[in-house]
């Protein structure tokens, strides 16, 4: 059985703008290092960026690099800090429903 890889995507790349604007590839290195498993593709990350900017929970603007490259960079606005409040909500709620199915299950193992 498998799930969604990119379900919670759109919560994960608001949680990375919160800390300061940033561009794609960067967004996912930093979900690779920070996850306990990533399983996020830089499509799955443009996709929830596209997703988020056309919602107006992103905004994005080009900066020129050091090197003279120019790249797209995504800021979080309020609506999308309002958002991710409503993500946290989701999550927190998420966790105490499978904490229950967890303990359940693991009375089961012992008792079956």
């Amino acid at each position: 059985m498998k799930g969604k890889p990119g379900r919670h995507a759109p919560a994960f790349v608001l949680l990375e703008l919160s800390k300061g604007p940033n561009y794609g590839l960067q967004i996912l290195n930093q979900l690779k290092e920070n996850l306990a498993v990533c399983k996020l593709d830089s499509a799955a990350i443009y996709r929830a960026l596209n997703s988020l900017e056309a919602s107006g929970y992103v905004r994005s603007y080009t900066e020129d690099t050091e090197h003279g490259v120019a790249k797209r960079f995504y800021a979080i606005t309020d609506e999308g800090h309002n958002a991710l409040r409503q993500f946290k909500e989701d999550i927190q709620m998420r966790i105490k429903n499978l904490e229950y199915f967890l303990s359940t299950y693991e009375k089961m193992e012992v008792n079956p």
